[in-house]
């Protein structure tokens, strides 16, 4: 974590993934995200992976260094505090991130009405209104057609939900753009992200629509191979897989060095009259290149596949399952200022990331849990809104808020 953006407040009313990885990003760079939530919690409180006492482990990863407050929203006076708190005044308040309905306290018009330069970001499913996840936009853009093994003719869908921590991401760049406009001409923005937008979106940058429209071509399925070059797996004497690519040329002459196959290569060169220091040359020739190089992986182990790689500077990887990352690399360990290790409540000790940026002149901090939900609520009315102990009291004992 650090303070970049220290003196910022974002009120946060949100579920999964999208909204609540967008508002942990700006606490995590110093700005004072307040996640409002029904009384007991909102859908994702109980989200696995969980503990095996049943505490959430994705509802604490994605919520750390924020503050929770816990209101019944189905009342008219917490609708009214919600609201308040969206529309607190301050210079650097007055901003609202959500990926929930944008009706009852969330209508951005009556927010606006309380106040005018209110910066409101929305996340929708898509952008004729109608619902969409990660796992149906994924579907929607193509790759599950094109991921797993060349002789398999289903849909294979992948496990890390890209869409939705990209749109975190837009949703964190939109803010602070419009941060940076109410700042010079002191005007407020609503933004709206559709979140099949980003994966639509991903089909123009990455050119697989043009690729379509222009070549007219059908992305086929080349199971571990990186499309336009020279990438693949192998797998190990002990059992172990790696995945070695060849982007550049560098790459390209130093696994050749490290494989001790310099003879083969210039062989399929003379043979096909091809230079293989060009992509396509070794994507065309890649099942001969990946023939002559196996035998290289599979008489060492991992260790002396590593050795021999990174002597050679070559660009790879270790495969690796969750739990080998985690207790194996160390990336993933206090060695990377990173993580830090928490203490979260309810949960126990355990590793946690903070800020990916690093910025010289905002140092790290260590990371802060996230919060036990309501831990924060009467602090919050305190601070925000001005409420006096016995107002507060009042509404906990009228069931109005919690925590």
């Amino acid at each position: 974590m650090n303070r970049i953006i220290e003196g910022m407040r974002v009120i946060e009313a949100s579920a999964f993934i999208a909204a609540p990885f967008g508002g942990m990003t700006l606490a995590q760079m110093g700005a004072d995200v307040i996640r409002i939530d029904p009384i007991g919690g909102g859908l994702d409180i109980n989200r696995w992976p969980v503990t095996r006492d049943g505490a959430s482990l994705y509802w604490a990863g994605l919520n750390k260094g924020k503050r929770s407050v816990t209101i019944d929203l189905r009342s008219p006076e917490g609708r009214e505090l919600a609201q308040a708190l969206a529309t607190a005044p301050g210079p650097q308040a007055g901003i609202l991130l959500t990926n929930l309905p944008t009706r009852g306290w969330l209508d951005p018009a009556s927010l606006r009405a309380r106040r005018s330069d209110l910066i409101m970001a929305s996340v929708i499913g898509n952008r004729d209104g109608t619902a969409a996840l990660d796992y149906t936009v994924n579907v929607a853009v193509g790759f599950p057609m094109v991921t797993g093994p060349v002789e398999h003719s289903g849909p294979v869908n992948h496990v890390m939900p890209v869409w939705d921590l990209v749109a975190g991401y837009a949703l964190v760049s939109g803010i602070l753009a419009a941060e940076r406009k109410r700042s010079l001409t002191g005007e407020g923005e609503f933004m709206q992200l559709a979140l099949s937008d980003t994966g639509f979106a991903a089909l123009s940058h990455l050119g697989l629509m043009a690729e379509v429209q222009i070549n007219g071509d059908e992305r086929p399925r080349n199971g571990n191979h990186v499309y336009g070059t020279f990438g693949h797996d192998f797998r190990t004497s002990d059992g172990r897989h790696v995945m070695v690519t060849a982007f550049t040329q560098r790459h390209w002459t130093a696994l050749v060095e490290a494989t001790c196959t310099q003879r083969e290569m210039q062989a399929i060169e003379q043979l096909y009259e091809v230079k293989l220091i060009r992509e396509e040359a070794r994507w065309t020739h890649r099942e001969a290149i990946v023939a002559f190089m196996r035998p290289w992986f599979t008489s060492r182990t991992l260790a002396e596949v590593r050795a021999g790689l990174d002597a050679a500077g070559a660009c790879w990887g270790p495969y690796q399952t969750f739990a080998q990352a985690v207790r194996e690399d160390p990336r993933a360990s206090t060695a990377n200022p990173l993580f830090n290790e928490i203490d979260q409540p309810g949960i126990g000790r355990h590793l946690a990331a903070g800020a990916m940026l690093d910025f010289e002149g905002a140092p790290r901090i260590p990371v802060t849990p996230a919060p036990r939900l309501g831990q924060d609520t009467d602090a919050v009315l305190a601070e925000v809104l001005g409420l006096e102990s016995g107002a507060i009291g009042r509404l906990h004992d009228a069931g109005v808020v919690a925590g």
